[in-house]
């Protein structure tokens, strides 16, 4: 009997693995990291985009996604001013005949992914699609069904055929994985993308290996070898040698922060290029910003503006290469050896109050959790030694009756919140009363 039911058990598993596609299982390979990406930036399930991708582009064959880029079948409408391509679907005219319909043209299949999220959420069509962005996160069954009921597709049973893709692949395994997992290598079941393309402030980077050069990553990416390093300031030769994990952009970066982070707090080691591909900024403008010379250093401990007006002049970081002066010190004052103080002059004001000029960081600062990314000295420091302070143990547990509330900053959606807090996108809108899954930035939104 036992035999029997192992033999019945590999007869299915063997079933299971001839159903699977070589062709699906390397599309998959190459797009989970950008639907992982976008699931966390606009709260479009992983396993939809890309159970709908390999549906509606054929695993990438389809002539609309050779010749288009096009991966999600998206026409053209009323609104579209992009690139179009024509080719015949299911478009009739006036008199029966089959006509020619408009599709979008992308540059690149990433960009494709970006433009369905967008085409989902897009405020005009709330009525049409907003509904599925109230559903359980992890519900694949419940958005492949939403979406033939929206008319995302002609198709009769166009939310089994996406069901039978997730299930077969298990892709509703990535609706549980976040951005952090992709840049560490712990995506399970399938190897790293052939481009490794992932986001930074809204800008395309790859994470090169240990020995890659510029002219690799040109190549896997498809990017001119010189945009490459003309994006990335610190690279000056197509041969240079990159380290594991180095940050190697694909896009022009920008000239500030878009997250909530201001400031940058300098780490021992840490560059202005360093500290540029970080957060994806152009040189030129973080040292504008905070009235640098270019080519010049901070010195460790400095805090570096990353978006907004430029420092006030009194507020110019200090460089590496300039040494402070002695403190002075009053004659009655009795200070410890100089091994076991590093003051500065404005340590100390006329009546011999020594204050710090190390600031604090502020708790809402966060740092970008790239692997080898150091983290940020959180230490305080005692206004009399300069010495470490031993955090006090107070308790910061929130009441369990207490009313806990996010304020929306820029590129969250419901979605991100939800997870953020281990909620569930219904029950927010419920305890706000929302009409719809708008939302708008500095919003104040009740979770519990």
């Amino acid at each position: 009997m036992l035999r029997r039911f192992l033999f019945f058990l590999s007869l299915t598993c063997a079933s299971a693995a001839s159903a699977q596609n070589v062709d699906y299982l390397n599309y998959i390979d190459r797009f989970k990291d950008i639907a992982i990406s976008e699931m966390e930036r606009a709260g479009v399930p992983a396993s939809i985009k890309l159970a709908q991708a390999l549906l509606e582009s054929n695993a990438g064959k389809s002539t609309l996604a050779r010749q288009a880029n096009n991966h999600f079948g998206v026409k053209c409408g009323s609104d579209w001013t992009g690139k179009k391509y024509y080719r015949e679907d299911d478009d009739y005219d006036e008199n029966g005949e089959l006509i020619k319909s408009c599709f979008r043209e992308y540059r690149n299949a990433e960009d494709s992914y970006i433009a369905h999220s967008e085409f989902l959420r897009d405020p005009k069509k709330e009525k049409r699609y907003g509904f599925l962005f109230r559903l359980n996160p992890f519900d694949y069954r419940g958005w492949s069904y939403g979406l033939k009921q929206a008319g995302y597709a002609t198709s009769a049973n166009y939310h089994d055929k996406l069901i039978y893709i997730i299930e077969t692949y298990e892709l509703f395994r990535f609706d549980r994985m976040n951005s952090t997992d992709i840049l560490a290598g712990k995506v399970p079941g399938f190897g790293s993308s052939l481009a490794g393309v992932t986001l930074n402030n809204d800008v395309k980077l790859v994470l090169a290996k240990a020995g890659d050069t510029p002219a690799e990553i040109a190549n896997r990416t498809d990017v001119k070898v010189k945009c490459i390093l003309k994006y990335n300031e610190g690279l000056n030769s197509p041969t240079q040698k990159l380290k594991e994990n180095e940050r190697v952009y694909i896009q022009p970066k920008r000239k500030a922060y878009r997250e909530r982070k201001k400031y940058h707090y300098v780490q021992n080691g840490e560059t202005m290029y360093d500290i540029a591909q970080l957060y994806g900024l152009k040189m030129k403008n973080l040292y504008s910003r905070n009235r640098l010379p270019e080519g010049t250093q901070p010195a460790v401990g400095e805090r570096i503006k990353l978006r907004g007006w430029k420092v006030k002049r009194n507020e110019v970081p200090r460089l590496t290469t300039q040494v402070p002066p002695p403190p002075r010190v009053p004659p009655a004052t009795q200070l410890p050896h100089d091994d076991d103080l590093d003051m500065e002059e404005s340590d100390l004001d006329d009546k011999s109050k020594p204050t710090t000029t190390v600031p604090k960081p502020n708790p809402e600062d966060f740092t970008p959790e790239f692997p080898g990314t150091p983290k940020p000295d959180t230490s305080t420091v005692r206004p009399n030694t300069g010495l470490p302070e031993t955090p006090s143990n107070t308790n910061t547990t929130t009441p369990a009756n207490a009313t806990q509330t996010h304020t929306v900053q820029k590129g969250d959606t419901l979605y991100s919140i939800a997870k953020k807090y281990g909620t569930t996108v219904d029950k927010i809108v419920q305890l706000n009363q929302l009409a719809g899954t708008t939302i708008k930035i500095g919003q104040q939104l009740k979770i519990k």
